[in-house]
This record gives C-alpha cells, structure tokens and sequence, in this order.
C-alpha cells in the first residue's frame, strides 16, 4: 500500500523549510536564547557543585586510598588498608556511638518543640512578630559564644545548673566526666541553637495550609487538637520530611560544640573520649595525628553513614504517607458506601408509603451516617 503526498502539503512543508532558512541573526539567537537560557540559569549551581562539592568529594576518595601525611605529602598506595585499620579501631566505634547518641537526644526533642512552638505562633496572639523574632535569636547567635555560656553553665563545680540542683536537695551532676551527662549537656545546645530555626519553617508551612479547610472542620465540630493532627501535620508532611533530613545531616557533622564543651581537655571530646564525636574524631585524626589517609577514610565512611540516615528517612516517611493514602481511600469507600446504603433505605421507607412521623429520612440518614464516621475517625 502507497501513500501519496498531496501537493498542499508538501507545499507548505516546503513554504516552512524555506521560512526557516530564511530567519535573521537576531531571530536564531532568540530561539537559541528560548531554549538555552534554563540550562545557563541553573548552571551556577552545577559549576559551583563541582568546585567546592564533587571534586572534593572524589579528591578526598583518593587521598584516603593513601598514606598520606599533613607535611610529608601522599606516601605509598594502601588501597582500601585505611577503611580496615579504621574500622578495627575502637576510638572509631567510640565515636560513632557518640555521635548517634547526641544526635538522638537532639534531633527527637528539638523536632517536637519546634512543631509545638510553630503550632503556638500560628494562632492569632498577640505581638506575633515579635515572637518569631525571638525565637530565631538563637540561632542568631555565634555557635562558639553559645558553647562558651553553655560549657561555664554546665561546669561540675561552679556551674549554674549543678547550683540549681544543689539548691533544692540533689546531688551535682559530673556534665563534663560521665558520658549520658555530657551527651545531653551537647544536645541542649544544639537544641538551643536549631529549635527556633525548624519552628520558623514549620510555621511557613502550617501558614501554607488553606484556612477554609479548618473553617469547614470547625464547623463540622472538630476540635483544635483534632484540626491540628488530621490536617495541619498531614498538610505540612513534606516540610517535616525536609526538616527530619536537615537535622539528620547537621546532626550527623556535630563538631563545635564538643570541641568547645571543655577546653581544658587534653583529649579532644574529654578525657575518655565520652563525647568525642565522628567528625572531632576526624579532625584529631588530621591535624594532631597527622594522618591524612585516615581522616579521608573517616569523612567518606561519614558520608556513607549520612546517606544511609537519609534514605532511611525517605522510605519511612514514604512509607507513612503510602498507609495514610490507603486508610483514607478505604475510608472514602466506607463512607460512599453507608451514604449509599442510607439513601437505598430512605428511599424505600418513601416508596412503602409510611406515614409515621418517626421514620427516617434520606436527610436524617445522612446526618447519622456522617456522625458515626465522625465517631470511628
């Protein structure tokens, strides 16, 4: 089987060939302007990337395949010699239980009160500017003068804490010599310094949320609390994910603040290395020991374990939000259901021709149906 070409079209595909070679200077550089111009826009991040992101990233795999000093220079080719030596180390399993356990006691508490604080600054209240101001001076603040107050706060002898706990009867706590005391000492000033940061961004979020939608449940009879967990955390689900993975990284890279939580420590991370972290870890491993190889070996294994944290966070909350998705399809269908099945019955009671007062209508049926769901939910 042929197909012919009619000779209009073939015209006008001709018409447009010869339209196209015939185009200005200008009129190229405009279409090449048109289809260019997005890549050129996000091509300073990229360049950026590779300069200051990827190339250390690859530069720091090759050093760590080496013995490499601080002063000598690269040595001989080890391969993969400074991942073992690491992972036999005990200073390193050490660190890495360290660095878990402050992340934990920071990262859960300070997630908490961040949505606690933005659900609070989200109502109508007085001087709220002012308030959302305030609760961003932490983070304000230099890292180092926060360690600094908080490292003289927390002192086993004259500290201001041990005095409060001395005045009301209690024994003073070793913050600086036991190890759970000194991990949460740590992640009271990350928490310090991070919770009012996270509650602003929940609360760009929470203000992201249509208000017809609270208006409409409020007049359904929902209460604040019951707003507040069936549409205000399921509305802003994407932002505590962003939130969750932020945290996650900044907590996994601590380092300021234990490096500054006793200064007149010998050991980086204190005398038994109680609450020596992964990345103070790293740093001692380089500029005390010298030992290049190891570090890089140190900061890739980190990395690796960040990527993990991260994806494990992106599959739970993918997870969480997939089961939500099918309980409020299975809940959808229940609900068509019994409004079907009210209909189906008041429509019957009509066609009987009842007249009892009592007997239901499609409209009371309704109502009841709607209650009900609303009991169950």
């Amino acid at each position: 089987m042929t197909t012919a070409t009619r000779p209009e079209t073939a015209t006008a595909v001709r018409r447009d060939r010869d339209a196209r070679k015939a185009l200005t200077f200008k009129q190229k550089l405009s279409r090449f302007d048109v289809k260019a111009s997005p890549y050129f826009y996000v091509a300073p991040f990229f360049v950026l990337f590779g300069l200051v992101g990827l190339f250390p990233l690859i530069y720091t795999f090759v050093v760590s395949l080496n013995k490499w000093n601080l002063l000598t220079g690269p040595g001989e080719w080890v391969g993969f010699g400074n991942y073992v030596a690491e992972l036999q180390d005990p200073f390193f399993w050490n660190s890495l239980f360290n660095t878990v356990s402050i992340f934990l006691l920071s990262a859960i508490p300070q997630l908490i009160a961040a949505v606690f604080i933005a659900a609070v600054l989200d109502q109508n209240i007085r001087a709220k500017t002012f308030w959302r101001m305030s609760v961003l001076l932490p983070y304000v603040v230099t890292p180092v003068a926060v360690t600094l107050i908080f490292s003289s706060a927390f002192d086993e002898k004259y500290g201001l804490i041990n005095n409060m706990l001395q005045a009301v009867g209690l024994d003073p706590v070793m913050w600086k010599t036991e190890t759970f005391p000194a991990h949460v000492a740590i992640a009271t000033m990350v928490n310090w310094r991070w919770t009012g940061y996270n509650a602003l961004i929940l609360l760009a979020a929470m203000q992201a949320v249509p208000r017809d939608i609270h208006e409409s449940a409020s007049l359904d009879g929902a209460g604040s609390f019951r707003r507040f967990f069936s549409i205000t955390l399921p509305s802003i689900r994407p932002t505590m994910i962003f939130v969750i993975i932020t945290a996650t990284i900044g907590g996994l890279q601590i380092f300021t603040e234990p490096k500054l939580f006793n200064p007149s420590s010998a050991v980086p991370g204190g005398p038994q290395r109680q609450y020596q972290t992964t990345v103070l870890y790293l740093w001692d491993m380089a500029f005390n020991r010298q030992n290049f190889g190891k570090a890089s070996a140190i900061a890739w294994m980190l990395f690796l374990l960040i990527v993990l944290f991260g994806l494990l966070n992106f599959l739970i909350s993918r997870r969480i939000a997939s089961t939500e998705a099918r309980l409020h399809t299975k809940r959808t269908a229940k609900r068509l259901a019994r409004s079907r099945a009210a209909d189906a019955a008041a429509a019957a009671g009509d066609g009987s021709g009842s007249a009892d007062p009592d007997a239901p209508t499609a409209e009371g049926a309704r109502t009841l149906v709607a209650a009900s769901e609303e009991k169950n939910l």
